[in-house]
Parts: C-alpha cells; structure tokens; sequence
C-alpha cells in the first residue's frame, strides 16, 4: 500500500495503482490512459482476494470517495500506516524513522465531529472518489451520531421547494449538542430565513460552537480550525506535549488554542502564533476565559519568525498539509530551541521539513503515528526533536 490509499503493482514495465485493493491480491482492473509513467486502475472484480479481507459496513464504500481502507481490518490499518510513513520518510526526505513508531488510536468508527456535505439537484450527499459527481447519503459510519442526525434532518429538507437550489456544498462541526453550519459554496448568498429554517433542526446553527476537553472549553466559530477526531483530542495533546515544561514556549500554527492553554499550564510565558483573524480571536478569548496568559499574535509564521529574536524552550508547530517551508524551517535553524515538536498531518511535506531540521542541528528523538482518520489513507504523526548542533 501507498499513500493516498492505492494498492501499487506492476504490468508490462509501467506503475499500476489501484485503489480498494490489499497487498497480495489478484484483481482485474480497467486502466486508465497513462500519465507521468504511472497508470491508474479502477477495480473490476478480486479474482483473489487475501485472507485479511472484510465487507465494508458502509454500503457507499468505494463509491463515496471519503475512506478508502474499510475493506481491511483496523489493527492492518494501522500496520500499514506505519510502513507508509517510514517509506515516505525514507523515499522524501531520505531518512530512517525511529525503530519504534508507537501508534496512538482510538475508536475506528464514529469519530468525526466535522463532515462536508455537497448538494445537488435537492439530495445531499458526498462526492465520488476524484470527481464533482454527488454520491447521495443520509449517514456515514466514521461520523458522530449527532453529525448523522443532522444530515438526515438536511436530507430531508432538501427534499422541500425551500432549499436553495444554488446551494452548493456546506459544513457540519458539532460537539455532539450544538451543530454549526457553514456554508462553504453556493452561487449566491443565502437569506438569513435559510439559517433560521435549519436552526430549528440544529440549534445554534449560526453560532459560533462550544467544544469541550478534558480540561478546557474551546469556542470555536464557523472560519476556525479544530481537530476532527472527537475521541483523540485529549491524546495527542498529551503525547505531543509530553514532559515539556519550561519558561517560553511558542505554540505554531495555534489555531483556536487546543495546543496553547494546556501549554500555558506547564510555561510562565505563551506566545501563540494564527493567521486566521477569526481564529486567533478565539484563541484570545478561550485564554481569558481560562485565566490563561496568552500572549495571541495574529499574524503568519513566517512574518512573525522573521522579526522574532529570542530562543525559546520548546517550540509546537502543527501546520497545514504544506508543511513549514523553507522560510520557516531556516529560521527554526536559526532559533537553536531546545525542543521542537512538529504535529504533520502530510507525511510527505513532514519528510522534507525535517530533511533540512535534521541535516542542521536537530536529532529525531521520537516519532508517533496518530490515527486521526481511521478508515481513509489520513494520517497524523507527531515528530519530537532535539537540538545537537550544527
């Protein structure tokens, strides 16, 4: 298996993957016409399928393009991705991962506590794998019971000569009492009757949403990132913070604040960094409300690395599938932290920023697979560094 959830074969000298396959199976495929010396197959029957093979629960699986592994037992799953992430490492970035890669997971189905949602033609529904073609659904097994409940309840509407045709796609976030709408695409703006209409089947549909934590509240509003995992959020904050403790950390990427109040428990000083206006207000706010000293920066990585002068203790940088980048990785150089912890969620821009970090001075002390997204090639992983010398 490979990233990005394909089964990898060879045939009369070219690359063939195919999606929905497991290692050692015999499969007839379709080919599509070649592209950059690579081949992609669609699946056409298993002639011979592995022992580990199992009935996807979803009757959609295969069709709907959101998972891709539902056909494969979750501890495989797992083993899987952990071989990715070693290959791509190695592959990208030329380096060998730690021995032991410890894999944090939790419950594989029922997880998420944020779906995309896509309309057309009054169904809703979800897109075909690698097209705009709607594949109608009124639930899905990796998402919350309350998701699933207000995507029947939806369902049900766009059935009605009130739904906005225009209406494109949109987006659930629930904390399983409140689900927040956001309307990510539509031709035209909707009246303000539409979010009254759907609040009486979502409750605060509009409102920003209140997530709770082990030991925080969170508000988050409809333009704010936050982890879709609703099972693992107290985990990987744990495992990406470990021991740290210290007098200034400096929280990358910070989002709403899910890294930076926990870290503002363990540090005299906080200095958190978010680009998103919307965001780093939250971020502000969720702080006050903790009685949490936060110093909030709104402003991005990469400008605000490059005036900033000090050597913190410990540095947590979760950033977007692009990964750091060389600006910001160069001035991790520059900065010398003792401690540095990387939570990617792309295992290939991973490889490349810690490529340079470990050629100038960083060592890996430890990597660790978050299963974030059971059922989909997804993963999370959190990359734990130590300042050596350059």
């Amino acid at each position: 298996m490979i990233y990005g959830g394909d089964g990898l074969a060879r045939h009369e000298g070219q690359v063939v993957m195919a999606p929905f396959v497991l290692p050692g199976e015999t499969v007839t495929v379709t080919l599509d016409p070649p592209h950059k010396g690579l081949r992609r197959g669609r699946v056409q029957r298993v002639d011979a399928p592995a022992a580990e093979r199992q009935a996807a629960p979803c009757p959609l699986f295969a069709r709907c393009g959101g998972c891709h592994y539902q056909h494969a037992p979750y501890e495989l799953q797992l083993a899987w991705k952990r071989e990715i992430l070693r290959e791509v490492l190695r592959r990208v970035g030329k380096i060998e991962a730690p021995d032991d890669i410890p894999a944090l997971a939790g419950e594989p189905w029922g997880y998420r506590n944020r779906v995309q949602i896509h309309a057309a033609a009054g169904r809703l529904g979800f897109l075909e794998p690698g097209s705009r073609t709607l594949c109608p659904a009124r639930a899905c097994p990796i998402a919350s019971p309350r998701l699933n409940q207000a995507l029947a309840d939806l369902a049900e509407m766009a059935r009605s000569p009130r739904w906005p045709a225009f209406l494109r796609s949109l987006e659930l976030f629930t904390n399983e009492s409140q689900v927040q709408l956001n309307v990510l695409e539509t031709s035209r703006p909707l009246a303000r009757h539409f979010f009254d209409w759907c609040a009486r089947s979502l409750p605060g549909a509009s409102e920003p949403l209140e997530y709770p934590t082990r030991d925080f509240r969170f508000r988050v509003g409809g333009r704010s990132f936050f982890q879709v995992n609703r099972f693992l959020l107290d985990a990987l904050v744990d495992a990406a913070l470990a021991d740290a403790r210290g007098n200034h950390a400096l929280d990358l990427y910070a989002g709403v604040g899910l890294f930076s109040l926990p870290l503002a428990r363990r540090f005299a000083r906080v200095t958190a960094v978010e680009t998103t206006r919307a965001a780093a207000q939250d971020l502000a706010f969720n702080a006050a409300r903790a009685g949490l000293p936060v110093d909030v920066r709104q402003a991005s990585v990469e400008n605000f690395l490059a005036e900033f002068r000090e050597t913190p203790d410990f540095i947590l940088a979760d950033p977007p599938r692009s990964g750091l980048g060389k600006h910001t990785v160069r001035r991790l150089v520059e900065l010398k932290t003792p401690l540095l912890v990387i939570v990617a969620c792309d295992p290939a821009t991973l490889a490349r920023d810690l490529a340079v970090l470990a050629a100038s001075g960083y060592r890996i002390d430890s990597l660790i697979l978050v299963d974030l997204f059971p059922q989909t090639y997804h993963l999370e992983s959190i990359a734990r560094l130590r300042w050596t010398g350059a």
